[in-house]
């Protein structure tokens, strides 16, 4: 594998890879409102309902349709897993001090 190939963007932006490891919801948000989501075959209220409940799965799916398991791929796993597990510590701790 060379380093030209593990950088290969194809048709998700940059600026959507980086900005939705922030702030995933704004992103998908703004890149519905910029491109055309359809060439991923993405259509009707199921992605919709995903994007508001689940966003990082929905990112990690769309980056899956558009690169496979790439380096994007884990890096926003990986962010992913942190949150996820950071958040139900968050809550039992909130809940303990009350």
């Amino acid at each position: 594998m060379n380093l030209h190939s593990m950088w290969t963007l194809h048709s998700l932006p940059l600026w959507f890879l980086v900005f939705s490891l922030f702030l995933p919801r704004l992103a998908l948000v703004v890149y519905w409102l910029q491109e055309a989501v359809t060439p991923l075959h993405i259509a009707g209220w199921l992605p919709l309902f995903v994007a508001i409940v689940l966003p990082r799965g929905l990112i990690l799916y769309l980056i899956y349709l558009d690169q496979g398991i790439s380096l994007w791929f884990g890096l926003h796993l990986v962010v992913a897993l942190a949150v996820w597990a950071g958040s139900g510590s968050y809550h039992t701790r909130r809940h303990r001090t009350d």
